[in-house]
């Protein structure tokens, strides 16, 4: 059932999005070669804490950690590791979790390790101007569809290709929450947007084809190429949307 939260609810989720955003900002400071990521779960978990609230991911349907933490090829779901150091030249897509007084926040980002390849930069940015494509013009009225259009559209656009099987999603008391929010579509169908509802929307971009290969949690490109991940909790408005996961 998709909710529509009160102004009240609304509040408590500027909250949770807040800390959420200061994370990711913490986080990209200590993204650097030799870094393990393992060591950034643990920045991020006790920064949520600091701030009273708590990670939305850990423990949630087993999964072990307060980030995810996913290195080139790894789509999303990356389970941080003692053992797993970062190297120059690498890409990695940090997925965090808040929730303070029951709703939570949701966002993520892909940040550069040292010196990257032009093509990789490119990767992250393009996958970045996807989100602010999706939001622009949205708002009451508009519809579900609207939004994986025009990130499938700017993707393509410039030869990558949109993952499918994972999707952004409603959010509010539970993490998870209806409506499914793909990131591909036609534009015009699906379900008519309403003010107060608040959802994650998180284009999953790859350098080479859409396919992924699923292992447990760990979900990585079918052909071993790039990818990137954009992802902000948003609150959709009469006359547009706003971002919760930002400072």
């Amino acid at each position: 059932m998709i909710t529509i939260k009160t102004p009240r609810e609304i509040e408590k989720m500027r909250e949770a999005g807040k800390i959420v955003a200061e994370v990711l900002e913490l986080i990209e400071k200590y993204v650097k070669p030799g870094v393990s990521t393992a060591e950034l779960d643990k920045i991020a978990h006790d920064y949520i804490i600091s701030r009273g609230a708590r990670p939305s991911f850990l423990h949630y349907q087993g999964f072990p950690a307060s980030i995810c933490a996913s290195v080139d090829d790894v789509v999303v779901h990356g389970i941080p590791s003692k053992s797993q150091i970062l190297r120059e030249g690498q890409i990695i897509g940090i997925d965090v979790g808040a929730v303070k007084n029951g709703f939570h926040g949701d966002a993520a980002r892909t940040f550069l390790v040292g010196n990257v390849s032009e093509e990789k930069k490119k990767l992250v940015e393009v996958t970045r101007e996807c989100f602010f494509e999706a939001i622009k013009g949205l708002k009451e009225g508009s519809r579900l569809g609207d939004i994986g259009a025009r990130v499938q559209h700017h993707a393509e656009k410039h030869g990558y290709s949109v993952v499918r099987v994972m999707v952004g999603h409603g959010i509010g008391r539970n993490m998870h929450e209806a409506p499914d929010v793909p990131n591909y579509g036609t534009e015009g169908t699906g379900i008519k947007l309403k003010a107060g509802m608040t959802i994650a929307i998180e284009p999953m971009i790859n350098m080479g084809r859409y396919e992924l290969k699923l292992n447990g949690w760990d979900a990585r490109t079918i052909d071993s190429m790039p990818s990137a991940h954009y992802e902000n909790t948003i609150l959709i408005c009469s006359d547009g949307v706003e971002i919760l996961t930002k400072i």
